[in-house]
C-alpha cells in the first residue's frame, strides 16, 4: 500500500479552519524550534547529536539516549532510533504518551484488546515519529502500526486529543532537544492530526484486505501514514496566513 501517496491526496490544506490563535500559536513553535537549532549549530551540534552523545556505537534498533527520555510530570516520551536504512533516512524519534497523562475518559481501542501491550498507567500511546536526516533535519512525519512500539492502541480522535498534552520539561538529555521535539508537535500539529486519522484508514483497509490476520500484529503493515516536512515552508504559509487576516 502507497501511504504516502494516501496521507498526500488527504491534506490538501492542513491550515483550513484554524483560527488565528491557533496559527500564532504553531508559529511561536516554529520560532522556538529555530532557535534550538540555531544555539546547537553554533557550537557544531544538533538535536540528534545531542541524544547520541555518550552513548557509545550507534547500533540499530537500541533505543537513544539508552533509558528513553520521559517528564514524570506530563508523562510524555520519547527516544531515537534507526532501523529503515531503505528510507535513506539516519533514523527517528518516536513521542508517546503515558496513560496518567492522558485526558480524561480516553480507553484503549475495544478493536485492539487481543495482543495489547500494556493497560492501565503502564499504557502508552504513539503519537508520531520524526524522521531525521544525516545532518540532524527532520525530513518527514510517520505513523506506525501497534507492533512497532508495542504500544496500546488508541483510536486517532483520542491520539490526537493527546497531541497538546506532550511536553519535556528537563534538561536530559538536552534543554535544546527537548524543547525542540516539544515545539515540532505544536509547529506541524495540523498535519499530525491528519496523519493519526489516516492511520486509522490504512489500518481499517489492511484488515478488509487480509480478513484472516491480526492487522495490528502484521509484520506486513509497519507505516501507517507518512509525509515529507519543511519547516521553512511551514514557517512562510503561518506568516502568509496570519498577514491576510
Amino acid at each position: 500500500m502507497d501511504t504516502a501517496a494516501l496521507v498526500s491526496s488527504r491534506i490538501a490544506d492542513p491550515f483550513a479552519g484554524l483560527a488565528r490563535e491557533d496559527l500564532e500559536t504553531m508559529l511561536a513553535a516554529g520560532y522556538e524550534v529555530r532557535e534550538c537549532m540555531r544555539v546547537l549549530a553554533k557550537v557544531g551540534r544538533n538535536v540528534v547529536a545531542e541524544v547520541l552523545e555518550g552513548q557509545g556505537p550507534f547500533v540499530e534498533l537500541e533505543h537513544y539516549p539508552r533509558g528513553d527520555v520521559y517528564d514524570p510530570d506530563t508523562h510524555s516520551q520519547y527516544y531515537y532510533h534507526a532501523h529503515r536504512p531503505e528510507s535513506g533516512e539516519h533514523g527517528h524519534f518516536h513521542t508517546f504518551l503515558r496513560a496518567p497523562g492522558m485526558p480524561p475518559g480516553i480507553a484503549p481501542a475495544p478493536e485492539a484488546s487481543a495482543g495489547a501491550a500494556a493497560s492501565g498507567e503502564q499504557a502508552l500511546s504513539h503519537l508520531v515519529a520524526i524522521s531525521m536526516d544525516a545532518y540532524g533535519r527532520p525530513t518527514h512525519l510517520f505513523t506506525t502500526n501497534r507492533w512497532v512500539t508495542a504500544e496500546t492502541w488508541y483510536r486517532a480522535e483520542d491520539v490526537i486529543r493527546m497531541v497538546d498534552r506532550f511536553e519535556i520539561d528537563h534538561a536530559w538529555p538536552n534543554w535544546a532537544t527537548n524543547r525542540w521535539i516539544t515545539a515540532m508537535l505544536r509547529l506541524f500539529k495540523p498535519q499530525i492530526c491528519a496523519l493519526i486519522r489516516a492511520r486509522d484508514r490504512t489500518v481499517e483497509a489492511w484488515r478488509r484486505r487480509h480478513p484472516d490476520r491480526d492487522v495490528f500484529e502484521d509484520r506486513e503493515l509497519e507505516i501507517t501514514s507518512i509525509l515529507p516536512i519543511s519547516i521553512d515552508d511551514q514557517m512562510r504559509t503561518l506568516e502568509d496566513r496570519l498577514g491576510r487576516m
